[in-house]
């Protein structure tokens, strides 16, 4: 068990960087310094209480990144109840099924998502309050209108609580148990409908303590959040850590188009990024790929000397495009494209490739770039987690993953046998992954345990493993490898803007992945070659963190 509080640790902060920048809406430009926050979390909790609202309720959260949602999410953590952060991208129904099923007594919403709930399908629900500014929208009768009054009154009841003005001194934050849960996070996976992971203080504390330690972040130092802070990786380092040393947040609250996005890092220019491999791959294809397939480039990377040079000019241009001021961009949430993996690597960008899940609350694996190996996904968190591969040799033969320590979660909600199936007697998680341990910790990771396909003549196939390779190819956007009639199919999605630029019509699609599938097959091992390719009209359906959910196409 970890020595540091969670709680503890945020109090202790507060007061060391209350006249530092916390937080601010990049859209807007409204700061909060840390005082502010901390006084706004006063606020709150004077209203939880007011409201009735007890130590252990759940409490939704369901909105894009703002200055409320972060004040929200840290209010009801540090009032000692749960907080249920759903991902705005969820469909009503979901929503509405997260918010009963976790037994939530209070909502905050942006009022654009409220529109389309139904109040009355939310029996559990005592009060709903808007995330847009301090307002009622919707309170159960049998609450008395307690809400309404506690939010009418709030200015005069937080004065006479703090007649002198709030300051650092008053900030205090309970003392509990470290495994009380804080957080019930509904996973968005790819198998089914998604699952609420109980994640305790101590669970959050690991990360956070991590990140501190490794000086992820620190006093002063900036931060672009753009990825969901209801999806754990982006809550534990985009907000959890940064908020945990001092760090300057400016939350980005839009869809992070790469174009928007570079505009963003530039002007903010933070001292680590945080992203998914998707604005990596966009980036690598659109702006880098262009460049380095001129001939003229072509020819002065046959040479050693003007080779180095070209890398250098991209890995420049690279780094000023994500504001030129970090350490390392973190890719995590997904596998990063081998082809792109490896490019980046070969001009010496600053990027690592990190391993985690939601049921860790997220962090499972991590190595600084400087020390990252191609093809890994970082080395398991020294003195927090323990990893082994279920295999005869962990180093050589691929087994599932399986992982222990202060990270793996408590459970699943309301979900004894999902827990169960997951979570072995001796308290092993059981990723789902598959892939190899090498002798320090470093994790390989081969696909899903799931998704592996096994060939006729008693070979493993990792589906992922091939279309990282397919998605390489002219006129690919995305695909899907699948298992019909014994035979390996490729679905794919064609990259439209590509056939733009390159006068490629409809009509010469089929004649264009007929090569495509014979250069794929010079590629990959005999056993893992590809019938055909099928093409598909319209993208692969996705989850709110945009993975393609396989189950919808396996059979």
């Amino acid at each position: 068990m970890l020595k540091e509080n969670l709680l503890q640790i945020y109090a202790e902060n507060f007061k060391d960087s209350w006249n530092l920048p916390a937080l601010t809406d990049y859209v807007g430009g409204n700061t909060l310094t840390y005082g502010d926050m901390a006084n706004r979390i006063a606020r709150t909790h004077l209203l939880f209480k007011n409201c009735g609202v007890k130590q252990g309720d759940k409490i939704a959260l369901l909105g894009k990144n703002a200055i409320s949602w972060v004040v929200t999410y840290m209010s009801t953590l540090t009032y000692g109840a749960v907080v249920v952060p759903i991902l705005q991208d969820f469909n009503p129904q979901d929503a509405q099924h997260i918010i009963n099923h976790s037994d939530s007594v209070m909502l905050f919403v942006t009022e654009n998502i409220w529109e389309n709930l139904e109040f009355e399908k939310m029996p559990r629900i005592r009060v709903a309050l808007s995330l847009d500014e301090p307002k009622v929208l919707a309170e159960h009768p049998s609450n008395s209108g307690r809400a309404l009054k506690a939010i009418s009154r709030l200015n005069e009841s937080f004065r006479k609580l703090y007649p002198e003005g709030f300051t650092a001194s008053d900030i205090s934050y309970p003392l509990l148990p470290p495994d009380s849960t804080a957080e019930i996070n509904y996973t968005s996976g790819t198998t089914g409908f998604s699952k609420g992971v109980m994640l305790s203080l101590n669970n959050l504390c690991g990360n956070v303590v991590f990140g501190i330690n490794s000086k992820l972040h620190f006093q002063g130092s900036r931060c672009l959040s753009f990825l969901p802070l209801a999806h754990a990786y982006g809550c534990a380092f985009d907000m959890l850590v940064p908020l945990a040393v001092g760090t300057h947040v400016t939350l980005f609250g839009k869809l992070p188009s790469p174009k928007l996005l570079l505009k963003a890092l530039d002007e903010v220019k933070p001292n680590l990024i945080i992203c998914v491999p998707l604005i990596l791959e966009k980036i690598y294809r659109n702006k880098i790929l262009p460049v380095i397939q001129k001939p003229s480039i072509k020819r002065m990377m046959a040479l050693p000397i003007l080779k180095n040079r070209v890398y250098a000019k991209i890995r420049k241009s690279l780094i000023d495009a994500f504001g030129g001021n970090f350490e390392e961009v973190i890719v995590g949430g997904a596998a990063l494209n081998h082809e792109v993996e490896e490019f980046l690597h070969r001009i010496k960008f600053p990027f690592t490739v990190g391993y985690g899940m939601t049921e860790c609350g997220p962090l499972i694996s991590y190595t600084p770039w400087r020390n990252f190996i191609v093809g890994s996904s970082g080395r398991t968190l020294p003195g927090i987690m323990f990893s082994k591969i279920l295999s005869d040799n962990e180093a050589t033969i691929p087994g599932e993953i399986c992982v222990k320590g202060e990270n793996v979660m408590k459970g699943y909600y309301k979900n004894p046998e999902a827990t169960n199936a997951v979570i072995d007697q001796d308290g092993w998680l059981h990723t789902g992954d598959m892939g190899t341990i090498s002798d320090h910790g470093t994790i390989f990771i081969k696909g899903r345990y799931k998704t592996m396909i096994l060939s006729s003549n008693g070979q493993n196939i990792y589906p992922e493993e091939i279309e990282a390779k397919l998605n390489n190819m002219p006129f690919v956007a995305e695909s899907l490898v699948v298992e019909r009639g014994h035979k390996l199919v490729a679905l794919v999605y064609p990259d439209y803007e590509a056939m733009d630029r390159s006068k490629v019509t409809i009509s010469m699609l089929p004649t264009v992945m007929e090569q495509v599938t014979k250069d794929l097959n010079k590629l990959v091992a005999p056993y893992e070659r590809i019938d055909h390719i099928q093409l598909r009209a319209n993208e692969f359906e996705k989850t709110p963190k945009r993975s393609i959910k396989r189950y919808l196409y396996n059979g």
